[in-house]
């Protein structure tokens, strides 16, 4: 059922939704999950599991939690919106704005346009990969970082393939703020969590660890997909190594009414509403999955299609995805880096969760084409 419309349940009718959290926890061995949907009937918040396994803490409704790749889409919403200014163009090179930072091993600033960085086509090699180099001192410049990132072979000519390259995101910022001469922290702020309410939203300034309360405690096992692997508090973290392209923290409630007013068409004019939601093809990662300007549509297994962006840094996974016109958006987040049991990553239980709050009704013949 190719781009099947989900069609949105009756006020309180989530119960499908709270199953997948439960079972999250009970037979997936998190910690703690929680989700919010905010739809035309208003808000539903559901959660499972602890927020600190020394105290059971329960979970609650405004933590704040690390929302690592979902700062791509607040990155991307600020550049889009000084495109739409008039102050830089998607066509624009990375040259034109960083002169002599991308250069070397295959990569040619002069041949990158913005647009190739919002939608991963640069082919800049991701500074992530290399994480022995980002083991080497404590904090990092977004200019180091894209050093890193230099320092190793292009993945491919520009706009001749497509890879996901969180040095994409770092070089946008950066261009963010030699156009506006202010720093992307307080682009964010003014452009969009000021005037969207989102008070638990923040990207930290410089290598500030700390995560405002309330919150979550974060617990990692380094990405190991093995059972046996140790846990670590990481609630605490330095993220200069992500900044732009994954270093903000925000709630539930500030992702969904944040995707809702993206997508509902009011941080953006109509073009660039359209370059926003203009796909590209995908390759190794979600799956079913293609990728606008910052945000992505992923076609559920059911064949139902929806549209946002998920994130995941050690200790926090996060998805938020809804309808395309935003009137139906569901976040959710895993104070945790892993998932036991039948699910490979937290990516499944995202799936499912999904599955229940917009396939229904697929099943109940109500899609439309």
């Amino acid at each position: 059922m190719e781009d099947a419309t989900p069609v949105a349940p009756a006020r309180g009718g989530h119960d499908a939704a709270q199953r997948v959290l439960d079972r999250a926890v009970r037979e997936g061995g998190v910690p703690g999950i929680l989700a919010q949907v905010r739809d035309r009937g208003g808000s539903w918040f559901g959660t499972a599991g602890v927020a600190d396994t020394r105290t059971r803490r329960s979970r609650g409704h405004e933590d704040r939690f690390r929302i690592g790749s979902i700062t791509k889409t607040f990155t991307a919403t600020v550049l889009l919106q000084l495109v739409a200014e008039g102050r830089l163009t998607l066509r624009d090179t990375v040259e034109q704005w960083l002169p002599g930072v991308v250069t070397g091993n295959g990569h040619d600033g002069a041949t990158i346009t913005v647009r190739q960085l919002l939608d991963h086509t640069s082919g800049i090699f991701s500074h992530t990969h290399d994480q022995a180099a980002l083991s080497t001192q404590e904090s990092y410049t977004p200019a180091e970082l894209v050093g890193i990132a230099v320092s190793h072979t292009a993945d491919f000519p520009a706009g001749t393939g497509w890879a996901y390259s969180n040095t994409n995101y770092v070089l946008a910022g950066m261009i963010v703020e030699r156009v506006t001469g202010r720093t992307l922290t307080d682009e964010i702020a003014d452009r969009l969590a000021r005037p969207l309410g989102l008070t638990g939203t923040s990207l930290p300034v410089g290598a500030d660890p700390a995560l405002p309360r309330p919150h979550a405690r974060h617990y990692t096992k380094l990405f190991s997909t093995d059972p046996d692997a140790p846990v670590h508090d990481v609630t605490e973290l330095e993220t200069t190594p992500y900044w732009a392209a994954g270093g903000m923290i925000s709630t539930v409630a500030d992702l969904t009414r944040f995707f809702s007013a993206l997508f509902g068409g009011r941080l953006l004019r109509p073009e660039q509403q359209r370059e926003l939601l203009t796909m590209v093809p995908t390759r190794d990662w979600v799956p079913r999955a293609t990728y606008g300007l910052g945000v992505s549509r992923v076609m559920l297994p059911s064949g139902t299609a929806v549209w946002g962006m998920g994130g995941a840094i050690f200790g926090s996974w996060s998805y938020v995805y809804g309808t395309r016109d935003g009137t139906h958006m569901l976040a959710v987040n895993i104070n945790a880096d892993w998932v036991s049991g039948r699910w490979e990553d937290p990516i499944g239980i995202f799936t499912e969760l999904l599955e229940a709050e917009f396939s229904y009704g697929c099943a109940l013949g109500f899609a439309s084409p």
